[in-house]
């Protein structure tokens, strides 16, 4: 589960419900605490909001991934990516390579170079160029 907060509003009654239905679905959280670009931004504070929802960071001594980003400005979503890439690893997800590609588009854009992008969670097959999505 990625869990965005937002680093000026701090946990809301719907962040508090996401960390509940992941914690019942026994599934690891990546948090996610963005809009770092505003001013009035406060990542301690939500840190210290979500521990005191039990979610505990890894430099606390817990198993949560903690990562600031800017959907804005972008700032952080590689961090991001990687942290999710780094909880696949972990939990050993992988999918059947002879199947057709199924899964979820992250993010796409395209690229003057290179044309259509898209950075996809693979959930079963192998995405090979040229593969429609």
């Amino acid at each position: 589960v990625v869990l965005v907060v937002a680093a000026d509003d701090g946990v809301m009654p719907q962040t508090k419900e996401a960390i509940a239905h992941a914690k019942a679905g026994s599934v690891p959280i990546v948090v996610a605490i963005n809009k770092i670009d505003k001013p009035e931004a406060n990542p301690d504070r939500v840190k210290q909001e979500l521990v005191a929802e039990g979610v505990l960071p890894e430099e606390y001594g817990g198993e949560t991934q903690f990562v600031q980003v800017s959907a804005k400005t972008g700032k952080g979503i590689d961090n991001l990516l990687d942290a999710i890439l780094l909880q696949a690893e972990v939990l050993e997800l992988k999918a059947p390579k002879e199947a057709l590609a199924k899964g979820i588009v992250i993010e796409s854009r395209l690229d003057k170079g290179k044309g259509p992008l898209a950075t996809v969670l693979v959930h079963s097959g192998t995405l090979k160029r040229g593969d429609i999505m």
